[in-house]
């Protein structure tokens, strides 16, 4: 389905773009000046109404639109005539001339493109001069708006000002019986409605069937819906049968409401009445099933908000008495006052009589106006109360709140705020100004709550789709379809709080219009054709490179390392491709950016130089390939197989079975030990020591033979054991082969040691291991005897030959005998390793 709808797209934009290349006509420029001319002489004096402000604004934009369409006029031939004067060559310096021919051809070239350009730019000075005007209309509304909202009204408190309150609910009333009286006195009425009597009746009938039984079919078909679908659809069904509760009472209501206007007996004023109750009675519905949806009854069913249960009730009834008093509010609010603006407006006499007149329904509406916001911040304080201690409680509970949390506690602060300054402006008389916080509140309540319905709704409608589970409720897409219900409520919420609609049109306008970045002007039409193409380019390298990976290369003998350079060179390209068509099919111009982009390299080649050296060494690694996937390498200390190369590094992994990330640029420029490039044959040497005595031919024909014997020793060139020298406690040996494979070396290794030690302990001969002699020259010191009392304890029984006089300076401690010899050290250590490593 969604490809299916890409390719519908797709295919109305292809349509389009020969529609967009049609010759635009160009605007009458003589009644454009007079229109223009007598727009800045009414926005001059100021005395026109905001009704006839308005409708030159929007004169004014249809203006713009069309000098906006001019703009593109002769655009094929101004590109053509370019260049054919780029063709000529540059132009002569100063000083230099050229040939006459040409010369005569440029000036005939810039002159045609001068003509060409003339309707363009009119267009545009046209456009400049309309955008002004518009400009300067939305200044005086704003003005007018701002002087408005800060008027101060009577206060409502002031006992003096209630009786012009009731003045204007008496006014009202007595027109809307005075209509009464005079449709039921007026001939032909009953007769209109006898004749309509029988689609009366059945209009009622209906609607009273709907109003009685409607709620509970909806029950019985949700129960109906639920019983027949798995457990994942169950709430998506529940809230699409949900909707129901507000449609079919709404439906029955507006059928009653169809049958009192058929009946003929209602005028102008009770019609008009009429579609202000049922708009208060779709605002109840509505803000009944929002209360229910957000704060569910059932303590089991998940909510979009975690109130607590005991909570809910009342949550739920604030959310439906606010929905209410913004529906008496808005549309029987905006009746009232309508109607006390129709009776200023065709007052008579003279204009102290019509002030006198002003000032007291602007009093009367303010007296009006004010219980309802003192209802609406008293709930507004109230639920800010709830969204505190909720906050508060989920903060004990968890200490790491989340960002909804914060959220929640920031919009429990603005409410009661909200619902004190509300109330405070309204008693004293900034009547205007309390409405346009309490009510854009109430309606931005509304608002989140809807959102908050619709965003789990997608969510669980995208687990059902998908089949994901409960862990796809928190995943990517559901996360960025909130993100997207966010953006399109943001328009919504700029009309709540006193946006008008030209406001929003000006601002869609000048995005569509685009921004100029460098001198490059980047349009939504510009960004669209840029991503499309580029896409497209993107897709169609992706697809030939898997073509290559899995059909063509691997028939071909190219190596594997090859391959994957092929590959991912071929992905370079194709991505530079697509990137440079994108730009030249969406026409965006770079030259202008040059200057720009070359200032930017500077700083940009010195804070980034060691990523573009792994970069310009991951090339030329893929070109040069002395490294490939698969081979044994060591570098910088580390040993293990190439797993992957990517533009910045390449990841080793270890015999460990961990990946070390290397930067590419170390792979270039330091020293690299590949065990496998090219082929993976390797040589294998095996140190060995026997004991002095044993018999050297046998041993070398012993250790010939265990190598012979193994299956990975290459026999060309064939294995060879040399006698390599005494050792100070071995004879060592050493067998030096090729192995066919040097991944299999330390497995090679342990089976030539096990073989050695079986043959030679079945042969007889010794594995010498390293031995010392220690001789202790002053054995008396440790004995902590003198030096007396150790020679007459040395003294013989009966008198024999003399002693020899002792050392001068006896030395103390432990000596080597190996240390009597000056080579004896360096032998030592040599021997050691040797016989180590025959040990090993």
């Amino acid at each position: 389905m969604i490809l299916r709808f890409l390719r519908i797209w797709l295919v109305a934009m292809f349509v389009a773009l020969p529609l967009a290349a049609q010759d635009v006509k160009l605007p009458d420029y003589k009644t454009w000046d007079k229109a223009a001319e007598e727009a800045q002489h009414i926005v001059a004096e100021g005395t026109a109404n905001d009704q006839r402000l308005t409708a030159l604004r929007v004169a004014m934009v249809d203006w713009r639109k069309q000098f906006l369409a001019a703009q593109g006029a002769n655009a094929s031939e101004i590109k053509t005539v370019r260049e054919q004067i780029a063709a000529l060559g540059p132009v002569p310096a100063d000083g230099e001339t050229e040939d006459t021919a040409i010369a005569e051809r440029r000036a005939e070239l810039h002159d045609t493109l001068t003509k060409l350009q003339a309707p363009g730019l009119a267009a545009v000075e046209a456009a400049t001069h309309a955008d002004g005007i518009i400009r300067e209309i939305d200044d005086e509304l704003r003005a007018r708006a701002t002087d408005k909202l800060l008027r101060l009204s009577p206060s409502p408190l002031n006992p003096v000002n209630w009786g012009f309150g009731l003045k204007i609910v008496a006014a009202l009333s007595a027109q809307l019986y005075d209509e009464a009286a005079e449709t039921f006195a007026a001939k032909g009425s009953f007769g209109t409605f006898s004749e309509s009597a029988p689609l009366i009746a059945l209009l009622v009938l209906v609607a009273s069937v709907l109003l009685a039984r409607g709620r509970r079919w909806m029950n019985d078909l949700s129960a109906w819906l639920l019983g027949k679908a798995s457990i994942r659809a169950r709430y998506v069904i529940e809230e699409m049968a949900s909707v129901g509760h507000i449609l079919v009472p709404m439906v029955g209501f507006s059928l009653l409401l169809v049958a009192a206007s058929q009946t003929g007996l209602a005028g102008r004023l009770w019609d008009e009445l009429l579609g202000v109750i049922g708009s208060i009675v779709l605002m109840g519905l509505f803000a009944a099933w929002l209360a229910r949806r957000v704060f569910p009854s059932r303590a089991k069913y998940e909510a979009p908000l975690h109130f607590a249960p005991e909570r809910r009730p009342e949550v739920r009834r604030i959310v439906l008495s606010l929905g209410l008093v913004l529906a008496i509010w808005a549309p029987l609010g905006d009746w009232v006052v309508a109607k006390a603006e129709n009776a200023m407006r065709t007052a008579q006499g003279d204009s102290d009589s019509v002030n006198l007149l002003a000032a007291h329904i602007d009093a009367g509406l303010a007296v009006l106006a004010f219980p309802l916001l003192l209802l609406g911040g008293a709930l507004l304080f109230r639920l800010g109360q709830l969204l505190r201690v909720h906050v508060k409680n989920e903060a004990a509970g968890c200490p790491e709140s989340s960002f909804r949390t914060s959220v929640m506690g920031a919009v429990g602060s603005l409410l009661l705020a909200v619902g004190v300054v509300g109330p405070l402006l309204g008693g004293i008389g900034y009547v205007n100004a309390a409405n346009a916080i309490v009510w854009p509140m109430v309606e931005t309540l509304l608002l989140i709550g809807l959102i908050l319905v619709l965003q789990k709704f997608l969510a669980e409608l995208y687990v059902l789709l998908t089949d994901s589970g409960n862990e796809g409720r928190d995943s990517l897409v559901p996360v960025l379809m909130g993100f997207m219900l966010v953006l399109l409520s943001m328009p919504i919420l700029a009309l709540f709080w006193g946006a008008r609609v030209e406001d929003l049109v000006e601002l869609w306008v000048t995005f569509r219009n685009g921004i100029n970045l460098g001198g490059v002007r980047i349009s939504p039409s510009v960004f669209i054709t840029f991503a499309i193409i580029f896409s497209i380019g993107y897709a169609a390298t992706r697809i030939l490179q898997r073509a290559l990976r899995t059909s063509i290369l691997p028939k071909t003998s190219i190596d594997k390392g090859g391959q994957n350079a092929i590959v991912s060179g071929l992905g370079y390209v194709g991505i530079f491709l697509a990137g440079m068509a994108a730009v030249a099919t969406a026409g965006i111009d770079l030259s202008s950016l040059a200057i720009v982009a070359g200032a930017l390299s500077v700083g940009i080649g010195f804070g980034l130089q060691n990523i573009v050296s792994n970069f310009v060494s991951g090339i030329i690694l893929l070109i040069e390939r002395p490294v490939s996937e698969g081979d044994w390498i060591e570098v910088g200390g580390q040993q293990g197989v190439v797993k992957a190369i990517s533009v910045r590094s390449t990841i080793i992994e270890t015999f460990d079975r961990t990946d070390v990330i290397v930067p590419n640029a170390d792979l270039v420029s330091g020293q690299v030990t590949n065990w496998t490039r090219g082929n993976k044959t390797g040589r294998l040497i095996v140190p060995v020591g026997v004991a002095y005595g044993a018999d050297t031919r046998r041993v070398s024909e012993i250790l010939l033979e265990i190598a012979q014997a193994q299956p990975l020793v290459m026999m060309s060139p064939e294995p060879f054991v040399i006698f390599s020298g005494f050792g100070a406690d071995s004879l060592n040996f050493e067998i030096r082969t090729i192995l066919s494979d040097v991944n299999f070396k330390i497995r090679v290794l342990s089976e030539i040691n096990h073989q050695i030690a079986e043959r030679f302990a079945a042969e007889g001969i010794e594995i010498p291991f390293a031995q010392r002699d220690i001789w202790l020259r002053n054995p008396e010191a440790l004995l902590g005897r003198t030096d007396a009392e150790v020679a007459n304890a040395a003294k013989p029984k009966a008198p024999l030959e003399p002693v020899p006089p002792a050392a001068p300076e006896p030395l103390e401690g432990i000596q080597d005998t190996a240390a009597l010899s000056d080579n004896d050290g360096a032998d030592d250590g040599g021997d050691g390793g040797g016989g180590d490593g025959a040990g090993r």
